[in-house]
């Protein structure tokens, strides 16, 4: 595979006024070494990552111009572009950010003069009247207040400015939205920049340094006078049903955090806001700007969306943490969720369900934040037991199998928060066993095993508690999850919990005991039933643990591997006679114990949990025993064997001479299998190891030719780089002989497709690209196949017939494989596929002959009438 090209940055490149870069001609010095000549040449350039260059000079540039520089005309005038080019570059324009990052490093005699230039241009932004031009100031707005002092402080020195702007382009945007009813595309574009002027506002409220104050809160003061402006368009936002929910609910956050800011006083805040939510707001209560910017929140009938995005702003805007708001801030919080139970059981539309869950979730974070500041009024009404968390828990139950996945993401939530909630109203006494606890997971184990959600549930709950506390209940739980895995639906659940709870126990455990004893307590919950499903479960089941849950188990617990080799081992000798200690063997048609045993070796091999081969083969599994494994009955077993020894988690790991011999042995005896799938496993698996012997054997030549005499320490092999070179020589001699000698005339279908499908393989792993030199690859080998290939392929040529045409097309490849790297050998002698075949179908024929030579297929032409007459 090729490297892929690394995808060069496009930025776009800065310009300014025609009236700006005369500016900067008139000042630029002969030397060119001042800012406006600095400035010229970086506008004169196309490229906007090498103007970045330039960027970063000016800091440098004014700071050693000094103090002297601050009644400098030049400078003073380069300020002014600067200011100008800033407010120019669109909000994505990387430069944008790379010109307010030197800005902020503006020596501090300088910042004046900068700021009065800086504000003097915002201004001229703020005069706009073009209403697709507001999006781009709205932005240059945003843009000031991120990280940008001189921005910041220019917006503040500019405050009643900027809300008397935002103000008229929403009102204006409104309007102009309303005309263009019917054309969607315009309409689109309208209401994101609605939403971004929303927005925008809410930053001015929450990082101007003046609303910190209570200056402006005087009903004659124009900053006042616009807040309540803003404060009645996101009303009208609010309720308007034909805007997109996204900027209805950006609306509800900004009318929380308005009043917030304005109502005075603030202990008031949670009263005036609940009133709101339950529509029983006294209209004779509340303060007149409230009465003439919210007249339709108080007297009016709102929408179940409008309520719901005011709950939204509520959970969202207020500050819930530390028991700041008091005793009224804990009655809003209930106010709230009845509210939300209440809409819960209204409203149907999807969208407004994905919006109801997430505030849900957004409460029991809120719940949780007011429970840690020890409100002991609140014990009562959040405990386990309350009507809240029961309807909580009935909305998890109804939901937590939605279509939709960011829903029941939700559920998860809302159950872990619950949770967490009763946890804080018992801390301090020893909530587990609890009854709460124990009756919810007595109700979550008397659900089916099918209900997706009850999974999620169970974790959540094994995290809160503790795993051990649900074993107490029923210790055959793990079985019983085991026992699902059957169900392709149920299997990414099932072995998540089961992940979460074998790792809660062994936490556990450790915890309890200094002892190593605690081991075997595990191994028989987790590790035993995983083993009486390989041996006795079903062809799915085993599949599918296989799969998902034997990989998450052994990497978590590698030490296992030894438990699992010991007791499927015993079970496989209890089959002869020996003592027994496995329930469970498997008859002799099935997988039992020692597929048991294989599969395990082969996951654990293959996700680099064994040390090495060697070790594997010395201390874990015996010759006789892969062998029985090579040969056994059930295809899966040889299969499961074969991929033991063929694949590894790292590619250039030696293949010892015990795989070597077992390999051999196995293709002795599997050529002929009947069945496709096992045919092409095989096949697969040889594949794969013939990668490990040619990528493994050029680190071995390597090591040979460097003549390092030391022994690795922990790598590749404890013998001669050359030793083993040459078992890899004899090893593929070996193969090769065998594999050609499976294609006599009257051997069977399936042997020749499989020793053709492998020496293909062989061709292609082993293929030298022309103009490559062999010695990169191990002369020693490579050299050798070669001449093997050649030396067979007279015998081959006139020995393989395939009469089939109906599966002539799937060798075919793997012949032509094979003749390339044969015909490297012989200068002058070209090699036809027609040779190999007799068949009666000339068309298919001239298809194969012009696939392979391409338009030089006339040279072959002779070949062609030979075979079709014959």
């Amino acid at each position: 595979m090729g490297v892929k090209k690394k995808k060069e940055m496009q930025v776009a490149a800065l310009t300014v006024c025609h009236q700006d870069l005369e500016t900067l001609k008139s000042f630029a010095d002969v030397e060119g070494k001042n800012l406006a000549s600095l400035l010229l040449h970086c506008v004169q350039l196309t490229d906007g990552v090498s103007q970045i260059h330039y960027i970063k000079q000016i800091v440098p540039l004014l700071e050693k111009a000094g103090k002297n520089g601050m009644c400098d005309p030049t400078i003073q005038s380069c300020l002014d572009i600067l200011a100008g080019i800033y407010l120019s570059l669109s909000l994505k324009n990387p430069l944008k950010k790379v010109l307010a990052s030197s800005l902020n490093s503006l020596p501090e005699f300088f910042l004046p003069e900068a700021m009065r230039r800086f504000t003097s241009r915002l201004q001229e932004e703020l005069n706009t009247t073009d209403l697709y031009s507001y999006r781009k100031v709205t932005d240059n707005i945003s843009s000031c207040m991120e990280n940008f002092n001189l921005g910041g402080a220019s917006v503040n020195n500019l405050l009643k400015n900027v809300l008397h702007f935002l103000q008229k382009s929403l009102i204006e945007i409104l309007e102009e939205n309303r005309k263009c009813a019917g054309n969607h595309i315009i309409q689109t574009q309208l209401m994101n920049d609605l939403l971004v002027g929303i927005r925008v506002s809410m930053m001015l409220v929450q990082k101007v340094q003046d609303f910190q104050g209570n200056l402006w809160k005087t009903s004659d003061s124009p900053i006042w006078q616009n807040m309540c402006g803003l404060l009645n368009i996101f009303t009208k936002v609010l309720s308007d049903d034909d805007l997109l929910q996204t900027v209805q609910s950006t609306s509800g956050l900004a009318i929380i955090l308005f009043i917030k800011a304005m109502f005075h006083p603030s202990e008031k805040i949670p009263h005036l806001i609940s009133s709101v939510l339950l529509h029983s707001v006294d209209c004779t209560s509340v303060p007149e700007w409230f009465m003439s910017s919210c007249r339709s929140l108080c007297c009016g009938d709102i929408s179940q969306s409008a309520v719901l995005f005011l709950c939204q702003g509520t959970l969202a805007m207020l500050d819930w943490q530390n028991g700041s708001m008091g005793r009224s801030g804990e009655a809003l919080l209930l106010d709230t969720a009845h509210v939300l139970f209440t809409l819960s059981s209204q409203i149907k539309e999807p969208t407004l369900e994905m919006f109801l869950s997430r505030i849900l979730a957004s409460w029991t974070n809120s719940a949780i934040q007011v429970l840690e500041s020890s409100s002991p009024s609140l014990t009562d009404s959040l405990n386990g037991n309350s009507s809240i968390v029961g309807r909580l828990l009935e909305y998890v139950y109804t939901h937590w199998e939605h279509p939709l996945d960011a829903l029941r993401h939700q559920t998860k939530i809302m159950f872990k928060n619950l949770l967490q909630m009763h946890r804080l109203t018992v801390e301090g006494a020893d909530f587990v066993p609890d009854p709460f606890f124990v009756e919810l997971t007595e109700s979550l184990l008397r659900l089916e095993w099918h209900i997706k959600g009850k999974y999620t549930c169970l974790g959540c709950l094994v995290e809160c508690i503790g795993v051990e506390h649900i074993l107490a209940i029923d210790k055959t739980i793990p079985s019983q999850i085991l026992e699902v895995m059957g169900d392709q639906s149920l299997v990414p659940y099932a072995s998540d919990l089961l992940e979460t709870m074998f790792r809660n126990h062994k936490s556990h455990l450790k915890s309890q005991t200094a002892e190593s004893s605690w081991i075997d307590q595990w191994h028989e919950t987790w590790v035993s039933p995983l083993l009486f499903i390989l041996c006795e479960g079903n062809l799915d089941q085993k599949s599918y643990v296989i799969d998902y849950y034997l990989p998450k188990l052994l990497s978590y617990s590698p030490e296992s591997l030894q438990y699992m080799v010991k007791i499927l081992q015993t079970s496989i000798d209890a089959k002869t006679g020996q003592e027994q200690s496995f329930p469970s063997l498997g008859s002799c048609n099935s997988r039992g114990a020692l597929g048991a045993l294989m599969a395990c070796l082969r996951i654990a091999r293959a996700h680099g949990h064994l040390q090495s081969a060697t070790d594997t083969w010395e201390n874990l599994v015996s010759d006789a025993r892969i062998k029985q494994g090579l040969i056994h009955q059930h295809c899966q077993v040889r299969i499961d064997t074969l991929g033991l020894l063929c694949e590894s988690n790292r590619s250039t790991e030696i293949v010892s001479m015990e795989e070597m011999q077992w390999i051999q042995f196995f293709i002795t005896y599997n050529l002929n299998s009947q069945s496709p799938g096992v045919r092409q496993q095989i096949c697969s698996l040889l594949k794969k190891l013939f990668c490990r012997i040619q990528e493994s054997s050029q680190v071995l030549y390597k090591l040979e030719q460097s003549k390092s005499k030391r022994e690795p320490e922990n790598e590749l092999t404890k013998q001669h780089p050359s030793v083993s070179l040459q078992q890899y020589k004899n090893f593929m001699s070996s193969i090769c002989n065998s594999l050609f000698e499976a294609l006599f005339p009257g051997s069977s279908y399936s042997t020749r497709f499989s020793a053709l499908t492998i020496l293909g393989s062989i061709a292609e792993v082993f293929h030298v690209p022309e103009g490559k030199c062999l010695i990169m690859l191990g002369e020693i080998i490579f050299v050798f196949f070669q001449n093997i290939l050649i030396l067979h392929f007279a015998l081959f040529e006139v020995s393989v017939l395939l009469p089939f045409f109906e599966v002539l097309f799937l060798p075919y490849n793997s012949c032509l494989y094979i003749m390339k790297f044969a015909s490297k050998g012989q200068k002058r002698k070209k090699l036809s596929p027609f040779s190999l075949i007799i068949i009666c179908q000339p068309q298919s024929i001239i298809f194969m002959d012009y696939a392979y030579y391409g338009k030089s297929s006339s040279y072959y032409l002779p070949n062609l009438f030979v075979a079709v007459l014959r």
